[in-house]
């Protein structure tokens, strides 16, 4: 089978890691794979925001934990314990700019999969980066305002097998004569 399409079948959402950080060198192929995620026009409205400092990390797992639509427990992690958070926004004021920004979250997952990266998208960045504090970061980031969260990326050597995928739905695929 093409290597590709291994990768693609055989990606699943890590949510163990071990504790050390990434390699330079993944992350550097994993985002810049991301960087070539299809989008809307060719535009490239999305920006990837890394952040690997384990105290900044643990502020924004519970920033993230606090959007939770269920009470959650103050010591679950919705970020597994990862070394490495990617937040993926993108400029609003784009028509496509959802689909461009779920193109690159996709992209990213992949990317790291395929480089032996355990990886796990998360959502409630949206709610995050519509906050008054998510506005006040992106100022502090200079990032223009328009720019809205679509979602997360969290990176990490997995400490786990990658579980068994679900067995597909029979009416997945609909043709039409």
């Amino acid at each position: 089978m093409n290597q590709t399409i291994n990768d693609l079948k055989t990606r699943r959402s890590i949510r163990k890691f071990k504790d050390e950080q990434i390699s330079d060198e993944d992350l550097k192929t994993i985002l810049e794979t991301g960087t070539y995620a299809p989008t809307g026009r060719g535009a490239q409205s999305p920006k990837i925001v890394v952040i690997q400092n384990p105290e900044t990390i643990k502020e924004f797992s519970a920033w993230n934990r606090s959007f939770f639509p269920m009470e959650m427990p103050e010591d679950m992690d919705p970020f597994y314990g990862a070394k490495t958070l990617l937040i993926v926004l993108a400029d609003s004021e784009l028509p496509t700019y959802v689909e461009d920004g779920a193109s690159v979250l996709a992209v990213l997952v992949n990317a790291a999969h395929a480089v032996g990266v355990g990886s796990c998208w998360i959502h409630r960045a949206r709610d995050e980066f519509a906050s008054e504090k998510g506005k006040e970061l992106l100022k502090e980031w200079g990032i223009p305002e328009t720019y809205e969260g679509i979602g997360h990326v969290v990176l990490g050597y997995p400490d786990m097998e990658a579980p068994e995928p679900l067995p597909r739905k029979a009416d997945y695929i609909h043709y039409v004569d």
